[in-house]
């Protein structure tokens, strides 16, 4: 069976985070080995007040940032579930969001209790003008 149609299912609860105005941030996580690229951060940028997504790739000796909107995103994003992440942690208000892949690369999402106690300022300033 395919984490596809889980992973899909989490990148809804990711667009409802932004839409409802609790996304704090999203972060690919927990990679399979020692790999070059160790984490990508996903943070809210509003540029000129069109709001776009900056994808930030964390390798071991560089960073590289780049700006998708929201559609775009889970295109670019989905390629690294299992390839190297099995983990990405969606941190609202509301709660925190983890999708997971497990030894077999059957996807799961857990709710936990909010990390966070604010959206990001990106949001908050949305929400202020109402975007």
């Amino acid at each position: 069976m395919s984490f596809q149609p889980v992973f899909a299912q989490f990148w809804e609860k990711v667009k409802e985070s932004i839409d409802n105005k609790t996304y704090a941030k999203l972060t690919l996580a927990k990679t399979i080995g020692d790999t070059e690229l160790k984490n990508i951060y996903v943070r809210p940028v509003l540029n000129d007040g069109v709001f776009s997504l900056s994808i930030t790739a964390r390798y071991k000796t560089e960073e590289v940032e780049s700006f998708h909107s929201l559609e775009e995103a889970f295109f670019v994003l989905a390629p690294y579930m299992n390839n190297p992440f099995l983990t990405a942690l969606l941190f609202t208000t509301e709660n925190d969001i983890t999708f997971k892949l497990n030894k077999k690369r059957v996807g799961s999402i857990i709710e936990q209790a909010p990390t966070f106690k604010n959206a990001s300022d990106v949001i908050l300033e949305m929400k202020e003008k109402g975007i």
